[in-house]
Protein backbone atom coordinates (compact mmCIF):
# COMPACT_ATOMS: atom_id res chain seq x y z
CA UNK A 1 0.00 0.00 0.00
CA UNK A 2 1.19 3.53 -0.81
CA UNK A 3 2.03 5.65 2.22
CA UNK A 4 2.61 9.42 2.12
CA UNK A 5 2.91 12.08 4.80
CA UNK A 6 1.04 15.24 3.77
CA UNK A 7 0.53 18.78 4.93
CA UNK A 8 -2.47 21.08 4.49
CA UNK A 9 -1.60 24.74 3.93
CA UNK A 10 -4.61 26.94 4.63
CA UNK A 11 -6.08 24.31 6.95
CA UNK A 12 -8.54 26.60 8.75
CA UNK A 13 -10.48 27.74 5.65
CA UNK A 14 -13.47 25.91 4.21
CA UNK A 15 -11.50 24.01 1.56
CA UNK A 16 -8.82 23.23 4.14
CA UNK A 17 -11.55 21.81 6.36
CA UNK A 18 -12.76 19.65 3.47
CA UNK A 19 -9.23 18.35 2.99
CA UNK A 20 -9.17 17.36 6.65
CA UNK A 21 -12.45 15.42 6.45
CA UNK A 22 -11.29 13.63 3.28
CA UNK A 23 -7.78 12.81 4.50
CA UNK A 24 -8.51 11.87 8.12
CA UNK A 25 -9.04 8.22 7.10
CA UNK A 26 -7.39 8.20 3.65
CA UNK A 27 -5.69 4.88 2.80
CA UNK A 28 -2.59 6.51 1.20
CA UNK A 29 -2.29 10.01 2.67
CA UNK A 30 -1.68 10.73 6.35
CA UNK A 31 -1.98 14.26 7.75
CA UNK A 32 1.34 15.17 9.34
CA UNK A 33 1.15 18.98 9.35
CA UNK A 34 -1.54 21.66 9.48
CA UNK A 35 -0.52 25.20 8.58
CA UNK A 36 -2.25 28.54 8.26
CA UNK A 37 -1.50 32.24 8.79
CA UNK A 38 0.64 33.63 11.59
CA UNK A 39 -2.59 34.51 13.40
CA UNK A 40 -3.44 30.82 13.83
CA UNK A 41 0.09 29.52 14.37
CA UNK A 42 0.86 28.02 17.75
CA UNK A 43 -2.77 27.22 18.55
CA UNK A 44 -4.33 23.78 18.49
CA UNK A 45 -6.39 23.24 15.36
CA UNK A 46 -9.59 23.27 17.41
CA UNK A 47 -8.63 26.63 18.92
CA UNK A 48 -7.53 28.07 15.58
CA UNK A 49 -10.63 27.09 13.61
CA UNK A 50 -13.08 27.75 16.46
CA UNK A 51 -16.58 28.65 15.30
CA UNK A 52 -15.41 28.71 11.66
CA UNK A 53 -15.67 24.90 11.43
CA UNK A 54 -18.31 24.54 8.71
CA UNK A 55 -18.40 20.78 8.10
CA UNK A 56 -21.41 18.67 9.10
CA UNK A 57 -19.16 16.21 10.96
CA UNK A 58 -17.05 17.04 14.02
CA UNK A 59 -13.36 17.84 13.79
CA UNK A 60 -11.56 14.46 13.83
CA UNK A 61 -10.23 13.88 17.32
CA UNK A 62 -6.61 13.36 16.29
CA UNK A 63 -6.72 16.57 14.24
CA UNK A 64 -8.29 18.80 16.89
CA UNK A 65 -5.23 18.64 19.16
CA UNK A 66 -2.60 19.17 16.42
CA UNK A 67 -0.63 22.42 16.67
CA UNK A 68 -1.05 24.73 13.67
CA UNK A 69 2.20 25.94 12.08
CA UNK A 70 2.89 29.20 10.24
CA UNK A 71 2.70 28.46 6.51
CA UNK A 72 5.47 30.97 5.76
CA UNK A 73 7.72 31.18 8.83
CA UNK A 74 7.68 27.40 9.43
CA UNK A 75 8.15 26.37 5.81
CA UNK A 76 11.43 24.56 6.46
CA UNK A 77 9.93 22.52 9.26
CA UNK A 78 6.86 21.69 7.15
CA UNK A 79 8.88 20.61 4.12
CA UNK A 80 11.05 18.32 6.25
CA UNK A 81 7.99 16.60 7.75
CA UNK A 82 5.97 15.80 4.61
CA UNK A 83 6.12 14.23 1.15
CA UNK A 84 3.92 16.96 -0.36
CA UNK A 85 1.36 19.61 0.59
CA UNK A 86 -2.18 20.53 -0.37
CA UNK A 87 -2.51 24.32 -0.65
CA UNK A 88 -5.81 26.15 -0.15
CA UNK A 89 -4.83 29.56 1.20
CA UNK A 90 -6.76 32.81 1.21
CA UNK A 91 -4.13 35.32 0.11
CA UNK A 92 -3.48 37.82 -2.70
CA UNK A 93 -2.53 36.28 -6.03
CA UNK A 94 1.08 37.47 -5.97
CA UNK A 95 1.49 36.16 -2.43
CA UNK A 96 0.12 32.75 -3.45
CA UNK A 97 2.45 32.63 -6.46
CA UNK A 98 5.43 33.35 -4.23
CA UNK A 99 4.36 30.89 -1.52
CA UNK A 100 3.67 27.97 -3.85
CA UNK A 101 6.89 28.49 -5.78
CA UNK A 102 8.87 28.73 -2.54
CA UNK A 103 7.53 25.33 -1.43
CA UNK A 104 8.26 23.81 -4.85
CA UNK A 105 11.82 25.21 -4.84
CA UNK A 106 12.25 23.74 -1.35
CA UNK A 107 11.66 20.34 -3.03
CA UNK A 108 8.09 19.96 -1.80
CA UNK A 109 5.42 19.14 -4.43
CA UNK A 110 2.36 21.41 -4.16
CA UNK A 111 -1.17 20.29 -5.05
CA UNK A 112 -2.98 23.61 -5.28
CA UNK A 113 -6.63 24.51 -4.99
CA UNK A 114 -5.80 28.15 -5.72
CA UNK A 115 -6.22 29.96 -9.04
CA UNK A 116 -2.92 31.86 -8.98
CA UNK A 117 -0.86 29.31 -10.95
CA UNK A 118 -3.58 28.03 -13.29
CA UNK A 119 -2.24 30.03 -16.21
CA UNK A 120 1.46 29.43 -15.56
CA UNK A 121 2.40 27.69 -18.86
CA UNK A 122 4.34 24.80 -17.32
CA UNK A 123 1.98 24.19 -14.38
CA UNK A 124 -0.48 21.40 -15.26
CA UNK A 125 -4.15 22.14 -14.52
CA UNK A 126 -5.68 18.69 -14.37
CA UNK A 127 -9.11 17.12 -14.13
CA UNK A 128 -7.76 13.56 -13.71
CA UNK A 129 -10.37 11.82 -15.88
CA UNK A 130 -9.79 14.23 -18.77
CA UNK A 131 -6.21 15.42 -19.16
CA UNK A 132 -3.97 13.36 -16.89
CA UNK A 133 -1.43 13.35 -19.73
CA UNK A 134 -0.66 17.01 -18.92
CA UNK A 135 1.32 15.74 -15.92
CA UNK A 136 4.20 15.20 -18.38
CA UNK A 137 4.88 18.96 -18.30
CA UNK A 138 6.12 18.59 -14.71
CA UNK A 139 9.57 17.63 -16.00
CA UNK A 140 9.85 20.96 -17.84
CA UNK A 141 8.63 22.83 -14.77
CA UNK A 142 11.24 21.15 -12.56
CA UNK A 143 13.93 22.18 -15.04
CA UNK A 144 12.78 25.81 -14.83
CA UNK A 145 12.62 25.73 -11.03
CA UNK A 146 15.89 23.84 -10.70
CA UNK A 147 14.29 21.12 -8.58
CA UNK A 148 14.51 17.34 -8.36
CA UNK A 149 11.13 16.60 -6.78
CA UNK A 150 9.48 19.98 -6.18
CA UNK A 151 6.72 21.21 -8.53
CA UNK A 152 3.24 22.74 -8.58
CA UNK A 153 0.09 21.11 -9.99
CA UNK A 154 -3.34 22.73 -9.81
CA UNK A 155 -6.95 21.75 -10.15
CA UNK A 156 -9.31 23.85 -12.24
CA UNK A 157 -12.05 26.21 -11.15
CA UNK A 158 -14.81 24.46 -9.20
CA UNK A 159 -17.77 25.50 -11.37
CA UNK A 160 -16.45 24.28 -14.72
CA UNK A 161 -15.95 20.81 -13.23
CA UNK A 162 -19.71 20.41 -13.32
CA UNK A 163 -19.98 20.65 -17.12
CA UNK A 164 -16.56 20.38 -18.82
CA UNK A 165 -16.38 16.63 -17.97
CA UNK A 166 -19.64 16.12 -19.89
CA UNK A 167 -18.38 18.02 -22.95
CA UNK A 168 -14.80 16.77 -23.15
CA UNK A 169 -15.48 13.13 -24.14
CA UNK A 170 -17.87 14.27 -26.89
CA UNK A 171 -15.22 16.37 -28.62
CA UNK A 172 -13.07 13.63 -30.13
CA UNK A 173 -15.86 12.14 -32.23
CA UNK A 174 -18.17 15.09 -32.82
CA UNK A 175 -16.10 18.25 -32.35
CA UNK A 176 -17.44 20.58 -29.65
CA UNK A 177 -17.66 23.96 -31.39
CA UNK A 178 -19.58 26.52 -29.29
CA UNK A 179 -20.65 26.39 -25.66
CA UNK A 180 -22.93 28.75 -23.75
CA UNK A 181 -23.16 28.02 -20.04
CA UNK A 182 -24.99 29.54 -17.08
CA UNK A 183 -23.83 28.34 -13.68
CA UNK A 184 -25.83 28.42 -10.44
CA UNK A 185 -23.24 28.27 -7.69
CA UNK A 186 -23.58 27.41 -4.00
CA UNK A 187 -22.45 29.75 -1.25
CA UNK A 188 -19.74 27.36 0.01
CA UNK A 189 -17.89 28.34 -3.17
CA UNK A 190 -17.36 31.70 -1.47
CA UNK A 191 -16.28 29.98 1.74
CA UNK A 192 -19.60 30.88 3.36
CA UNK A 193 -22.51 29.24 5.15
CA UNK A 194 -25.99 30.66 5.65
CA UNK A 195 -24.98 31.53 9.23
CA UNK A 196 -22.06 33.64 8.03
CA UNK A 197 -23.86 35.04 4.95
CA UNK A 198 -27.50 35.62 5.94
CA UNK A 199 -27.96 37.98 2.97
CA UNK A 200 -27.96 34.90 0.72
CA UNK A 201 -31.04 33.36 2.31
CA UNK A 202 -33.88 33.55 -0.23
CA UNK A 203 -31.58 35.35 -2.66
CA UNK A 204 -29.72 35.15 -5.98
CA UNK A 205 -26.76 37.40 -6.84
CA UNK A 206 -26.06 37.64 -10.60
CA UNK A 207 -22.31 38.23 -10.26
CA UNK A 208 -19.31 36.31 -8.92
CA UNK A 209 -16.05 38.21 -9.28
CA UNK A 210 -13.69 36.68 -11.85
CA UNK A 211 -15.80 33.56 -12.29
CA UNK A 212 -17.01 34.16 -15.82
CA UNK A 213 -13.49 34.83 -17.09
CA UNK A 214 -12.28 31.58 -15.49
CA UNK A 215 -15.20 29.68 -16.99
CA UNK A 216 -14.38 30.93 -20.49
CA UNK A 217 -10.56 30.65 -20.38
CA UNK A 218 -9.67 27.67 -18.17
CA UNK A 219 -11.36 24.98 -20.32
CA UNK A 220 -9.03 25.90 -23.18
CA UNK A 221 -6.00 24.94 -21.10
CA UNK A 222 -7.64 21.61 -20.25
CA UNK A 223 -8.21 21.07 -23.99
CA UNK A 224 -4.66 22.25 -24.71
CA UNK A 225 -1.56 20.31 -25.73
CA UNK A 226 2.01 20.13 -24.45
CA UNK A 227 4.39 21.77 -26.90
CA UNK A 228 8.01 21.85 -25.78
CA UNK A 229 8.26 23.33 -22.30
CA UNK A 230 4.68 24.63 -21.98
CA UNK A 231 1.01 23.78 -22.32
CA UNK A 232 -0.48 25.66 -25.26
CA UNK A 233 -4.21 26.33 -24.74
CA UNK A 234 -6.64 25.19 -27.42
CA UNK A 235 -8.39 27.79 -29.59
CA UNK A 236 -11.75 26.03 -29.40
CA UNK A 237 -14.38 25.23 -28.19
CA UNK A 238 -15.64 28.79 -27.88
CA UNK A 239 -17.02 29.36 -24.38
CA UNK A 240 -19.28 32.11 -23.10
CA UNK A 241 -20.54 32.08 -19.50
CA UNK A 242 -22.74 33.75 -16.92
CA UNK A 243 -22.24 32.80 -13.27
CA UNK A 244 -24.83 33.34 -10.54
CA UNK A 245 -24.63 32.81 -6.79
CA UNK A 246 -27.74 30.98 -5.52
CA UNK A 247 -29.17 30.06 -2.14
CA UNK A 248 -27.76 26.51 -1.95
CA UNK A 249 -25.28 25.39 0.67
CA UNK A 250 -23.25 23.07 -1.60
CA UNK A 251 -23.38 22.07 -5.26
CA UNK A 252 -22.80 23.96 -8.50
CA UNK A 253 -25.32 23.45 -11.29
CA UNK A 254 -24.82 24.41 -14.93
CA UNK A 255 -27.25 24.95 -17.79
CA UNK A 256 -25.30 24.10 -20.94
CA UNK A 257 -26.00 24.86 -24.62
CA UNK A 258 -23.65 23.22 -27.14
CA UNK A 259 -23.04 23.28 -30.88
CA UNK A 260 -21.01 20.54 -32.62
CA UNK A 261 -19.00 20.27 -35.83
CA UNK A 262 -20.87 17.02 -36.47
CA UNK A 263 -24.18 16.76 -34.64
CA UNK A 264 -24.58 13.49 -32.68
CA UNK A 265 -27.84 11.83 -31.75
CA UNK A 266 -29.11 11.97 -28.17
CA UNK A 267 -28.47 8.25 -27.89
CA UNK A 268 -24.85 8.67 -28.99
CA UNK A 269 -24.26 11.38 -26.37
CA UNK A 270 -25.77 9.31 -23.55
CA UNK A 271 -23.84 6.22 -24.62
CA UNK A 272 -20.54 8.11 -24.49
CA UNK A 273 -21.37 9.51 -21.06
CA UNK A 274 -22.33 6.07 -19.76
CA UNK A 275 -19.15 4.38 -20.95
CA UNK A 276 -16.61 7.14 -20.35
CA UNK A 277 -13.79 6.28 -17.98
CA UNK A 278 -10.54 8.06 -17.27
CA UNK A 279 -7.26 7.20 -15.62
CA UNK A 280 -8.70 7.28 -12.06
CA UNK A 281 -11.29 4.62 -12.93
CA UNK A 282 -8.80 2.46 -14.82
CA UNK A 283 -6.25 2.69 -11.98
CA UNK A 284 -9.00 2.24 -9.34
CA UNK A 285 -7.75 5.20 -7.33
CA UNK A 286 -9.21 5.50 -3.80
CA UNK A 287 -11.22 8.69 -4.45
CA UNK A 288 -12.35 7.87 -7.99
CA UNK A 289 -16.08 7.48 -8.61
CA UNK A 290 -16.87 4.15 -10.23
CA UNK A 291 -19.37 5.82 -12.59
CA UNK A 292 -17.94 9.24 -13.43
CA UNK A 293 -20.79 10.65 -15.58
CA UNK A 294 -24.33 9.81 -14.48
CA UNK A 295 -27.35 10.62 -16.67
CA UNK A 296 -30.85 10.93 -15.18
CA UNK A 297 -33.85 10.45 -17.47
CA UNK A 298 -36.35 12.16 -15.13
CA UNK A 299 -37.27 15.71 -16.15
CA UNK A 300 -36.69 17.10 -12.65
CA UNK A 301 -33.20 15.62 -12.10
CA UNK A 302 -30.44 16.16 -11.21
CA UNK A 303 -31.27 18.25 -8.15
CA UNK A 304 -28.62 19.92 -6.02
CA UNK A 305 -29.89 18.50 -2.75
CA UNK A 306 -30.43 14.97 -4.09
CA UNK A 307 -27.44 14.30 -6.33
CA UNK A 308 -24.54 16.48 -5.12
CA UNK A 309 -23.20 13.72 -2.84
CA UNK A 310 -23.32 10.99 -5.49
CA UNK A 311 -20.33 8.65 -5.07
CA UNK A 312 -18.94 10.64 -2.17
CA UNK A 313 -19.47 13.91 -4.03
CA UNK A 314 -16.97 12.89 -6.72
CA UNK A 315 -19.37 11.98 -9.56
CA UNK A 316 -20.92 14.30 -12.15
CA UNK A 317 -24.70 14.27 -12.69
CA UNK A 318 -26.39 15.24 -15.95
CA UNK A 319 -29.98 15.46 -17.17
CA UNK A 320 -32.53 17.16 -19.42
CA UNK A 321 -30.62 16.46 -22.64
CA UNK A 322 -32.70 17.73 -25.54
CA UNK A 323 -32.39 19.49 -28.87
CA UNK A 324 -32.31 23.27 -28.92
CA UNK A 325 -33.68 25.81 -31.43
CA UNK A 326 -30.40 27.77 -31.69
CA UNK A 327 -27.73 25.34 -30.51
CA UNK A 328 -27.65 21.60 -31.26
CA UNK A 329 -28.41 20.46 -27.71
CA UNK A 330 -28.96 21.72 -24.19
CA UNK A 331 -28.64 19.90 -20.86
CA UNK A 332 -27.93 20.48 -17.18
CA UNK A 333 -25.02 19.24 -15.08
CA UNK A 334 -24.25 19.18 -11.36
CA UNK A 335 -21.19 18.61 -9.19
CA UNK A 336 -20.31 19.07 -5.52
CA UNK A 337 -18.17 22.19 -5.50
CA UNK A 338 -16.10 21.57 -2.35
CA UNK A 339 -15.68 17.85 -3.06
CA UNK A 340 -15.22 17.16 -6.80
CA UNK A 341 -14.74 20.89 -7.43
CA UNK A 342 -12.20 21.62 -4.71
CA UNK A 343 -10.67 19.41 -2.02
CA UNK A 344 -11.85 16.09 -3.45
CA UNK A 345 -10.55 17.04 -6.89
CA UNK A 346 -7.23 17.95 -5.26
CA UNK A 347 -7.02 14.61 -3.47
CA UNK A 348 -7.82 12.74 -6.70
CA UNK A 349 -5.15 14.79 -8.51
CA UNK A 350 -2.61 13.84 -5.83
CA UNK A 351 -3.61 10.17 -6.11
CA UNK A 352 -3.12 10.39 -9.87
CA UNK A 353 0.35 11.94 -9.59
CA UNK A 354 1.41 9.46 -6.91
CA UNK A 355 0.09 6.55 -8.96
CA UNK A 356 2.01 7.76 -12.02
CA UNK A 357 5.24 8.19 -10.06
CA UNK A 358 5.45 11.99 -10.09
CA UNK A 359 5.38 12.05 -6.28
CA UNK A 360 7.43 9.52 -4.38
CA UNK A 361 7.62 9.11 -0.61
CA UNK A 362 10.90 10.25 0.89
CA UNK A 363 10.40 8.44 4.17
Amino acid sequence: MKNYKVGIIGATGMVGQRFITLLAEHPWFHIEVLAASAHSAGKTYKEAVGAKWAMTTDIPEKIASMTVLDAEADMGKIVDAVDFVFCAVNMKKDEILALEEAYAKAECPVISNNSANRHTPDVPMIIPELNDDHAAIIDAQKKRLGTKRGFIAVKSNCSLQSYVPALYPLDEKFGVKDVLVCTYQAISGAGKTFNTWPEMVDNVIPFIGGEEEKSEIEPLKIWGKIEGDKIVPATKPNFTAQCLRVAASDGHMAAVFVRFDKKPTKEEIKEIWKNFKGYPQEAELPSAPKQFLNYFEEDNLPQTKLQRNLEGGMAISAGRLREDTQYDYKFVCLSHNTLRGAAGGGVLLAETLCSKGYIESKF
